[in-house]
């Protein structure tokens, strides 16, 4: 069972009862899904798609894959401790290997995303459309001598008053994007990190996996050369028994040949008789014929 299978139909995600290696495949599945959003949203940085929406949506399908990985990490765990049981079945155990290596690929192209995420939120700023942009009213030394009046001298400096301060704002807000860069950036490095721990923390359950599959996979072979010498035994043994079970036959056929024989040499009924007695008298138990039944069977 992997997540492909979820992709081909074969299995259902929103099983109200999933079973844990449905649930885990599933999960695997999710990651697998937002991995690939995660990756157009990668390339649209330094690009004129890459907005503060761009961001922001870069940034919160960051976390719900982070999160999806970590669930998924332990419920793989818990499924790797409960086949150290003996009584999980083998085709189990191999299933959730499978899982784990699936899971593993996952994980390696998510960490190749998040690199070049990393990268290109470094280099590029996000596009700012003017709209966004603090409003500037613009004014120069000529415009004022223009003006002839007070109140138009007055208008005006209040026109200016009001530029320096939308200008302020603008280098606030210049400077609170650059603030939200930075701390962007600081958690993708830390979500980098403890991505790489998960990692090699499923590095380490993968080895241990792939040995135990090698157990499985000894014990059926030699299960199998067990049982096809076990065959070849019992076929050399029917054969054998069988040869035995002739030579008794010949055997009696042969001593049958004998009565007759000799019985074509008596001429009194008594005398074959106690021929045949002798005869019968001096074979081991199994070839020990009672004397009347032989002389009948004789034709005495």
């Amino acid at each position: 069972m992997s997540f492909q299978d979820l992709e081909a139909g074969r299995l259902r995600p929103n099983d109200p009862y999933p079973s844990p290696s449905q649930a885990l495949t599933s999960g695997i599945f999710q990651i697998n899904t937002a991995v690939s959003s995660f990756h157009r949203l990668v390339n649209s940085l330094g690009t004129p798609k890459d907005t503060l929406q761009l961001r922001e949506k870069l940034h919160k399908t960051r976390l719900h894959i982070g999160q999806l990985v970590k669930d998924t990490s332990a419920q793989l765990k818990q499924a790797s401790e409960t086949d150290q049981h003996t009584e999980v079945s083998p085709a189990k155990k191999i299933a959730d290997a499978k899982l784990a290596k699936d899971f593993q690929s996952v994980l390696k192209e998510f960490q190749k995303a998040q690199r070049l995420a990393a990268e290109r939120e470094t280099t590029y700023a996000p596009h700012i459309p003017k709209e966004v942009l603090p409003f500037s009213y613009p004014a120069d030394d000529q415009e004022f001598s223009s003006f002839r009046n007070h109140e138009q001298q007055a208008l005006l400096l209040e026109s200016k008053r009001q530029e320096v301060l939308l200008l302020d704002n603008e280098l606030v807000f210049n400077e609170a994007i650059i603030e939200e860069r930075e701390q962007g950036i600081q958690e993708v490095q830390q979500q980098i990190s403890e991505v790489n721990e998960i990692f090699k923390d499923l590095a380490v359950l993968v080895h241990e996996q792939g040995a135990m599959i090698d157990d499985i996979s000894s014990n059926i072979e030699n299960s199998h050369a067990a049982t096809a010498q076990a065959t070849t035994q019992l076929r050399k043994a029917s054969k054998s028994q069988k040869t035995s079970s002739s030579l008794q036959m010949d055997d009696i056929l042969m001593f049958c040949a004998d009565v007759f024989a000799v019985g074509d040499f008596r001429d009194h009924p008594a005398d074959r008789h106690y021929n045949c007695c002798c005869l019968s008298s001096n074979l081991p138990p199994p070839y020990l014929f009672n004397c009347k039944e032989t002389a009948c069977l004789a034709g005495l």
